[in-house]
């Protein structure tokens, strides 16, 4: 059998330790061949693929991105996309082809198995941690860590100068990098989307924690909105998933702060930082579990699935299934963290 393997969507720790998984067990136990697509569903789209063998996957376990290339392509908005990819894989001599991403790149996948005949088999990667169907997606630990390495960095800062500051971490529609890191980090508002936000309430915490003579740290996800207001956004363009670029509520939040207490008020942007760099040992571990549990999918011909982790078990579930709805922070977490707030 000859695989094909593609890794779609933003990178992300972890990827190349799922290629390699792929790889390894595919070629020593089941003796396939495999085809790497180069920048997510474009390969497929332009026959644009490299060899993947033993030798070309040794020593990137410990890299981030992927060796793979990646790219936000949407193969459903290009004209004749879909015929094209089963040309290719026809070319390519591709009898399963296996799909890390998120939930675009898995949205892609599941409409290609379910509805155009494609074989295909998912791993869930996303920093965010947002598909349902798993309890956590490999490039969520690496991202927290780094967020929280940063919130501790900026406790000695705001402390030196007993300012305000305020660290936006990534987080469209789903906050678990911001309340997992702030709650580690130590900070005493944290802001997610799935909550708007009293600017009023934020600046009286703030408040309240100068009173006690400690500078306040402020962990804001992306995409948290105040009560009054929309999403901040970068700019008015959108990819070809449709989504908008954001950034700047950090910096709007700032000023606000500025504005209505008196207080001095930075803002650090960790952006691209948390998904860049050595996965964490938690992640290399979850993505090679990813890998080896995939290419078994694909020897069982058990297409349309995707791989998810359930406690410490590796389970499939229907591609469809996890891209169906976003899994995001529930109130009652939010509101156990509530008690550091202030």
């Amino acid at each position: 059998m000859r695989v094909g393997v593609l890794t779609g969507g933003g990178d992300c720790p972890g990827l190349n330790a799922v290629i390699r998984a792929v790889v390894r067990k595919g070629v020593q136990e089941y003796g396939y061949d495999f085809v790497g697509f180069r920048d997510g569903w474009r390969g497929p789209l332009d026959n644009d693929t490299v060899r993947l063998d033993i030798p070309a996957v040794r020593g990137i376990l410990p890299r981030g991105g992927t060796i793979l290339g990646s790219s936000r392509t949407n193969p459903l908005k290009q004209e004749d996309g879909i015929r094209r990819i089963k040309e290719n894989l026809a070319k390519q001599e591709v009898e399963a082809l296996i799909a890390i991403g998120g939930e675009d790149t898995l949205g892609v996948a599941a409409r290609l198995s379910d509805e155009y005949g494609v074989p295909c088999v998912g791993v869930p990667k996303t920093i965010d941690n947002d598909l349902s169907a798993t309890d956590y997606t490999f490039g969520f630990d690496t991202a927290v860590g780094i967020a929280t390495e940063a919130i501790d960095r900026l406790h000695t800062t705001a402390e030196s100068h007993m300012r305000v500051l305020v660290c936006e971490v990534m987080g469209r529609h789903a906050g678990w990098i911001a309340i997992h890191s702030g709650l580690a980090g130590g900070a005493n508002v944290i802001l997610i989307p799935e909550q708007r936000f009293d600017v009023d309430k934020v600046c009286a915490w703030i408040t309240s924690r100068f009173k006690a003579s400690y500078a306040p740290i402020v962990v804001v996800a992306e995409g948290a909105m105040p009560k009054d207001g929309d999403m901040v956004l970068k700019d008015q363009s959108l990819d070809s998933f449709g989504h908008v670029r954001l950034s700047g509520v950090g910096e709007w939040l700032a000023k606000e702060i500025e504005k209505r207490t008196g207080k001095e008020a930075r803002t650090t942007v960790l952006g691209h930082i948390q998904r860049g760099g050595t996965p964490s040992a938690f992640d290399r571990w979850l993505a090679t579990r990813f890998g080896l549990h995939a290419i078994e999918a694909v020897r069982d011909r058990d297409f349309g699935k995707m791989v998810a982790l359930r406690g410490t078990d590796i389970v499939r579930v229907p591609i469809g299934e996890a891209t169906a709805k976003l899994k995001t922070v529930d109130p009652k977490l939010y509101e156990e963290v509530g008690v550091f707030f202030g």
